[in-house]
């Protein structure tokens, strides 16, 4: 089985423009992310997709490979299908496609590994993605994080901007003593014929109502296998979310 790494990197994000090149102690937001995907030695390759030649440019520049794609993809799912078409890389169907966020510089290299588990484990793997016990209120809250619930065997059931489930009967401020809630890390795998078929899906209905692809591929009865991990991931979303991190973490 052959792992490709693909981190989608676009300039004009609306919350944050131009984040992929914003200085994190001295590297780029997309070469910490680079270099931390780059030590997992499970990946075959490892591209940057972007839409913007000065990200592409940057990136040949530390010494890492990019590959140029189009303004037009809503998702980074769409951006990743594109990228390995113009890398022109030999995939097999059961070969499998790492969708790395390309605003988590924080992301580890054994947290790629526990993805791809998930189709070492069970070949017939479609899609896998990582989830992490939330443990403060305030994410619970936050409609910013995700939140999921599962099966009994670990493959998702929904996605949601809510705190889901609902805790009927208990305070808010009780809901994560009383029940375990889940966050969402947003990285995916997915099985190379897997990827070519979700990529052909029109939007769906709910996920047109809480902005989250991953809702699609559930509409469409595809199959989302999870794992956990205990490692904290620190998106960067906005300018201040870089504030939040300067003093938090050394590189």
């Amino acid at each position: 089985m052959k792992s490709i790494g693909i981190i989608p990197a676009r300039y004009a994000s609306t919350r944050f423009p131009g984040k992929p090149l914003v200085d994190i102690g001295g590297k780029s937001m997309i070469q910490r992310v680079f270099e931390q995907v780059f030590a997992c030695k499970s990946l075959s390759e490892i591209y940057v997709a972007t839409d913007d030649k000065r990200i592409f440019d940057h990136v040949f520049d530390f010494g890492g490979k990019a590959v140029m794609t189009s303004v037009d993809h809503q998702s980074g799912t769409d951006r990743c299908k594109e990228a390995i078409e113009n890398i022109s890389v030999n995939l097999n169907d059961e070969d499998v496609v790492i969708n790395i966020q390309g605003d988590e510089p924080f992301l580890k290299p054994d947290q790629i590994e526990l993805l791809l588990s998930c189709f070492q484990e069970n070949p017939n793997t479609q899609i896998a993605t990582l989830l992490k016990i939330i443990d403060q209120e305030e994410e619970l809250c936050n409609p910013n994080i995700v939140k999921a619930i599962i099966n009994k065997n670990l493959e998702a059931i929904y996605f949601s901007r809510q705190a889901i489930p609902y805790n009927r009967g208990s305070e808010k401020n009780q809901w994560i003593a009383n029940h375990d809630y889940f966050k969402h890390i947003g990285i995916y795998a997915y099985r190379f014929d897997i990827l070519n078929e979700i990529t052909k899906l029109e939007p769906s209905s709910l996920e047109k109502a809480e902005n989250l692809e991953q809702l699609r591929w559930i509409e469409n009865k595809y199959v989302i296998q999870t794992k956990f991990t205990t490692t904290e991931n620190i998106a960067i979303d906005t300018p201040g979310d870089l504030k939040k991190i300067s003093n938090k973490f050394e590189f």
